[in-house]
């Protein structure tokens, strides 16, 4: 035997002693508790998965579990780009629970499931197998369904007829998946995308016309069912073609936690502080593209070899330091942006960065912060646009002034009239002078790598954010006016608009 089946007949084995262990038999039970469980189950899906299935069910079963399973059995006809977060259990839903549920609703199943590669297929094909052939109160409820003969990895059907299983690795034709006169039911393409398809346009083409072409014209009756999950951390990827080429295809996106809360998901299974701790673990970037499908931008105009790190001069050898602060109302859908820029001989310094999914006054608190940790040689010009000069941010302003006992001195300027995207584009030849740098000491800070993030997804026809690249165009601009004057003197300026607030400076 091959050290690679050793291994699998390993893995499969664990599977089966684990779901031995997981369930159990009432021997007490009267005949008619025994058909009260099994009609439940076939209409509740949690009830299902956490009477079945407890080597699972390790928390409760969430709604976003409950309404797919709902919406696979009540459409026969569906396509799903399950768009759920890591650790969300999509593999083991739709590879394995889903299709269980509707096997013990009477359905006659030919599962499909398609891996990243044939040996990954296998595996997680081997899941559902493994339940049939060890799962004691599913066995008790609805008979034994192991068929020697038929019960090869990657290939098996079960004693009662109702249901057939294959695996299929990506791009593998899929001419020979008829059974007799029997064509796959549900077809599940689980995980295809991985680092390499992700770099790879052209490979992710062949396969997204191979699924559309090949693989679901192989399901030809009433039943053509068609599942995809993966998370999506990539700019570019199979999924998210699929959703290109065909709208009106189901997207069940589900995030796995609120960047501003950090409430998750799944309720039942993470607490509130789980992805705080995953952020710090893996950095904010990679862990909002893993968990919350905010792909990872490579960047086509500004690149990584663009961003120079290094030691900054000291704070009080800056011709001027400026903050600009890119509002956000609500923090929910755009980010609070505060870039700090200082200038030093033609160089402009990106010294400090606050780019969060926020409430206003966090982003205030931040400006207190920072003028505190700098010496009181240093004075930083805070500076927001007069279109977001209004009640509400004035409100956040006297909320955070009373908190700390002293105003922030922060001016208005004037909206620029250019596009936004234009005006972003000036920076660039800044960029490959090589006269802008980043303060190698905030290297790690999550803020600062949201905010290169957001630049190098600056490009014709961007749809990421962008509000931490025109904090800084703004601020840069400030910082430009200054450039030729060799005698500056700091300028300490009111708020400009003191008409309906003139009794306060903040």
């Amino acid at each position: 035997m091959k050290i690679q089946d050793k291994q699998a007949l390993q893995r499969y084995q664990e599977k089966l002693n684990l779901i031995r262990s997981g369930t159990s038999i009432n021997t007490n039970e009267t005949k008619d508790e025994q058909t009260d469980r099994i009609e439940r189950a076939k209409k509740d899906f949690a009830y299902f998965v956490q009477t079945y299935f407890p080597h699972y069910a390790d928390a409760p079963t969430p709604d976003f579990h409950t309404r797919l399973a709902n919406r696979v059995k009540r459409d026969k006809k569906c396509r799903v780009l399950v768009r759920w977060g890591r650790g969300l259990a999509k593999s083991v839903v739709c590879d394995t629970l889903v299709p269980l549920w509707l096997w013990i609703n009477g359905e006659k199943n030919y599962l499909v499931i398609v891996g990243n590669n044939k040996d990954k297929a296998d595996i997680l094909l081997g899941d559902v197998q493994a339940e049939f052939e060890a799962n004691a109160l599913l066995i008790h409820d609805f008979g034994s369904q192991k068929l020697d003969g038929s019960w090869t990895d990657g290939d098996f059907r079960t004693r009662d007829g109702q249901f057939i299983a294959k695996s299929l690795g990506m791009g593998q034709s899929p001419r020979g998946l008829r059974v007799g006169s029997q064509r796959p039911t549900i077809i599940v393409c689980d995980d295809l995308e991985d680092k390499d398809t992700s770099k790879n346009p052209k490979r992710q083409d062949e396969v997204v016309s191979w699924i559309e072409r090949d693989l679901i014209p192989t399901m030809d009756g009433e039943t053509r069912r068609y599942l995809q999950p993966n998370n999506d951390p990539w700019p570019r990827s199979i999924q998210n073609e699929l959703e290109k080429k065909h709208p009106n295809w189901v997207v069940d996106l589900v995030k796995a936690y609120d960047p501003v809360t950090y409430k998750p998901a799944w309720k039942g299974k993470y607490d509130d502080n789980y992805y705080r701790e995953v952020e710090d673990d893996l950095g904010v970037i990679a862990a909002k593209a893993e968990y919350n499908h905010e792909a990872h931008i490579e960047g086509k105009i500004f690149t990584d070899e663009m961003i120079q790190w290094a030691k900054p001069p000291r704070i009080d050898h800056f011709k001027i330091i400026v903050g600009f602060w890119d509002v956000a109302f609500s923090g929910k859908s755009d980010f609070n942006a505060v870039k700090v820029w200082g200038l030093h001989g033609r160089n402009f310094w990106q010294l400090k960065a606050f780019v969060k999914q926020c409430k206003m006054a966090d982003a205030i608190r931040f400006m207190y912060d920072y003028q505190e940790e700098i010496p009181d040689s240093a004075i930083v010009h805070w500076k927001v646009e007069s279109q977001f000069w209004n009640d509400p941010m004035k409100d956040a302003l006297h909320k955070v002034a009373q908190e700390k006992g002293k105003h922030l001195n922060i001016v208005v300027v004037d909206r620029p009239r250019a596009n936004k995207y234009d005006r972003i584009l000036t920076m660039h030849p800044y960029y490959q002078n090589g006269r802008i740098y980043y303060n190698e000491r905030e290297i790690a800070n999550n803020d600062m790598q949201q905010g290169i993030a957001q630049l190098k997804g600056i490009e014709p026809g961007y749809k990421t954010h962008d509000d931490a690249p025109d904090a800084d165009e703004q601020a840069i601009n400030q910082l430009s006016e200054y450039v030729k004057k060799d005698n500056f003197k700091p300028l300490i300026t009111p708020i400009s608009d003191m008409r309906s607030y003139s009794k306060n400076r903040f």
